[in-house]
């Protein structure tokens, strides 16, 4: 893999993801026009146990980790592969809607991403 990139999503619920290979390893950011560093989760599988062990470390207030750990581990799981994933996305007054929104939208990408590698 060179280099991935992916969109979906309309007006405040727009979600990027960004992707390439470091090595053996891949590195994967999810973000938004307000793109910052809000979490970062590392997700290793174990081929011996044959599962996925998967560390996040989030930002004083940001609430990031939730779609960083989901998708690292997910991705590790797929590929076999070390996979880090960089998640920032924010919005101000975000409504209930718009946050279901979000997740669902970085799944869809992470999804997508997934079939595509």
């Amino acid at each position: 893999m060179n280099r991935y990139e992916s969109t979906t999503g309309e007006n405040r619920s727009r979600v990027s993801l960004s992707a390439f290979s470091m090595g053996n390893d891949i590195v994967v950011a999810i973000y938004n026009e307000n793109a910052h560093l809000g979490a970062m989760a590392l997700a290793e599988y174990d081929h011996k146990e044959q599962r996925v062990s998967c560390s996040v470390l989030t930002r004083l207030g940001h609430k990031d980790d939730v779609i960083a750990q989901k998708a690292a581990y997910l991705i590790s799981k797929h590929t076999h592969k070390p996979c880090c994933v960089i998640a920032g996305i924010h919005l101000d007054n975000i409504s209930r809607k718009e946050l279901e929104q979000i997740l669902e939208n970085s799944r869809r990408l992470v999804d997508e991403f997934i079939s595509q590698i």
